[in-house]
């Protein structure tokens, strides 16, 4: 039995239809199962990663997890999953990892923190480490279909988008196969973009014109504050003013770990067209 946690994600969702066409028993687990929705052989489970109370019932009888990386009660996490003979764990993380102010940056730090849980585990653990998400783009969606510049502190700035497919390919291949496990691995996709790039894409693809507004740090702080929290602005300010104008690292990670190169940002964008248009 594979538990998925986070199931109301994008990744956890792609991974279990990849994981059903296997034939494979999986079980989903949410904060909310209620809120699912999950094909009827599919059971929903509750399991709160921040509340123990619900590890040992989501855990029962699984030999592999695809965890989110939540560190609230990580500790206690490895602690039900070692009582419950889990032999191994996926652990979705990040590559800000990686980045020399990770310890200080509110993002970043979380991922660490439950990376650092599961550093001294019985079982086997695999982490993935993406960059920055291509459907993160979605963010600028409302703007685009208002015909409203995207503010950018840093339109500079560049990722590496990477496809939520991608990723749930990748975590597929190390929870149905013995190769690549136990070690961490950096995901990125073919090509690193600036913010502008990217939007441009979109602007060709949709058709539809997307200009930016360069706004201070201090004005996008502001304005995402009503769904931001400060500590995290701060963090992605951080990130991209290191990137401002200098291009991401790409790793060949997802053509090791699936067999074949990763999608373009470009397929992306084709793929959700219809989420920017009006």
């Amino acid at each position: 039995m594979i538990l998925l946690t986070g199931g109301r994600g994008a990744i956890a969702e792609h991974l279990l239809t990849s994981l059903r066409a296997d034939g494979l028993d999986v079980r989903v687990g949410s904060r909310h199962p209620d809120l699912l929705r999950l094909p009827a052989d599919v059971p929903a489970v509750a399991c709160d990663l921040t509340d123990a109370a619900t590890f040992p019932a989501a855990l029962s009888g699984v030999t592999s997890v695809f965890l989110y990386a939540e560190a609230a009660a990580i500790t206690e996490f490895a602690a039900a999953a070692t009582e419950a003979g889990v032999e191994h764990i996926v652990l979705l993380s990040s590559s800000a990892v990686l980045d020399p102010g990770a310890a200080t940056n509110p993002i970043a730090q979380s991922h660490l923190a439950a990376e650092v849980g599961l550093a001294h585990v019985p079982m086997t653990v695999t982490v993935l480490r993406p960059g920055a998400f291509a459907g993160n783009a979605r963010n600028w969606a409302p703007a685009i279909k208002a015909d409203q510049p995207v503010s950018l502190p840093y339109p500079n700035a560049y990722t590496d988008p990477i496809h939520e497919l991608d990723i749930a390919a990748a975590a597929h291949a190390l929870l149905t196969g013995p190769d690549h496990r136990g070690t961490a691995h950096t995901l990125t996709g073919p090509e690193t973009l600036t913010f502008t790039a990217q939007l441009d894409r979109i602007a060709a693809i949709t058709g539809r014109p997307v200009t930016v507004e360069r706004v201070t740090p201090e004005v996008w702080r502001e304005q995402t504050a009503e769904y931001l929290p400060a500590p995290y602005a701060d963090g992605l300010l951080g990130y991209w003013r290191r990137c401002d104008g200098v291009p991401a690292p790409i790793t060949d990670t997802v053509s090791t770990l699936i067999g074949r190169p990763a999608r373009t940002f470009t397929s992306w964008v084709e793929e959700n067209a219809a989420e920017f248009s009006g």
